[in-house]
């Protein structure tokens, strides 16, 4: 089946981002998929709740007192608007850390009009302001609550890279023999897994916060991520921010779809009611590509449930003078599998 996102202006199709799809439940079985979901890429940004799960499992958010902001920071990819980075800066000085601590280096907002509005008033990104910078807190707190250190936390061979691996083995279902990794944009380590096993580590979230146990994922780790996805219900700005789909559908449906974003077209999701996980991957990695391909996946297995978010449902295409030439319609196509 040939899942794409097709741009036109006029009345002709000008380009297409052709897309790989995976849905799946806790026990790893394909549900649905397009293209190729055995595809093994780079998570990215999509994995921040899993690489979460040991700042909560592991002790130090109760021995740091971390509240339910802080642990939705953790799970970010935020604009760095003023209270992201607020946050970011009080979650490092809860482990005594601070802004020269974090490897993650500043770079202008993910919103257009956030980094807009920073540069009319003068203001330079700091650390704080990467959209990772949460990630990274959370990462310092964990070293340096075991007696592990955060000096060169980013390493892949520093334990605290080897349990975020642990636990993104647990909850794939891949052993950690099994899976590679690169540099992400932030410094530390990328995992790569197959579009599948995205999909099933997000089924296997939503088992958990419905309150399933996942034979797979220890019960400490299945608490941890029931209390970090509260705390994103909780505070769905801090996830990522204004204008961004993340925090518009949490909100939208107030919970009942949760979904992540990662860099280079790839986008996960999950509808814990249902305890279905998906993931996409747009193949030449265009950004522009994702809210469309992903609205109208859910569309699939939701409908009614996700709200019109036409801004990111169907963005037009503009040109210079701020005229609406085309727009970016998606075409999702699914093989099902026959016990659905």
């Amino acid at each position: 089946m040939d899942s794409h996102v097709q741009v036109t202006r006029g009345d002709l199709v000008e380009s297409r981002h052709r897309l790989s799809i995976a849905v799946a439940d806790p026990e790893g079985r394909l549900v649905a998929w397009s293209g190729d979901p055995r595809l093994v890429t780079f998570w990215r940004s999509a994995a921040k709740f899993f690489q979460a799960v040991p700042l909560v499992a592991d002790g130090a958010a109760d021995a740091l007192g971390l509240g339910d902001e802080e642990l939705a920071l953790v799970c970010a990819s935020h604009n760095g608007e003023a209270r992201h980075a607020e946050l970011a800066r009080a979650l490092l000085g809860r482990s005594g850390a601070g802004e020269d601590d974090l490897v993650c280096g500043p770079h202008s907002s993910l919103s257009d009009a956030v980094a807009k509005a920073m540069a009319q008033r003068g203001e330079r990104p700091t650390k704080a302001h990467n959209n990772c910078s949460g990630k990274h807190a959370g990462m310092i707190a964990v070293g340096r609550h075991a007696g592990w250190g955060s000096s060169g936390y980013h390493a892949s061979a520093h334990p605290i890279q080897r349990r975020c691996l642990e636990e993104v083995a647990r909850w794939t279902g891949i052993h950690v023999d099994g899976i590679p990794h690169g540099t992400d944009g932030c410094g530390v380590p990328s995992f790569a897994v197959p579009l599948a096993a995205m999909a099933t580590a997000y089924a296997r979230l939503g088992a958990a916060v419905a309150g399933d146990d996942v034979p797979a994922v220890p019960a400490a780790s299945l608490a941890a991520m029931r209390r970090l996805v509260a705390a994103v219900r909780a505070h769905p700005f801090l996830l990522a921010g204004t204008g961004r789909l993340d925090t518009e559908l949490l909100e939208a449906t107030h919970g009942r779809i949760l979904a992540k974003v990662g860099a280079e077209g790839v986008y996960s999701a999950v509808i814990p009611d249902q305890r279905l996980g998906f993931a996409l991957k747009v193949e030449d990695g265009a950004a522009r590509a994702l809210a469309p391909a992903l609205l109208a996946l859910l569309d699939q297995f939701a409908p009614g449930t996700v709200p019109a978010l036409e801004s990111h449902r169907r963005p037009g295409v503009k040109n210079t003078l701020g005229q609406m030439v085309g727009a970016l319609e998606p075409c999702i196509e699914l093989r099902r599998s026959a016990s659905v």
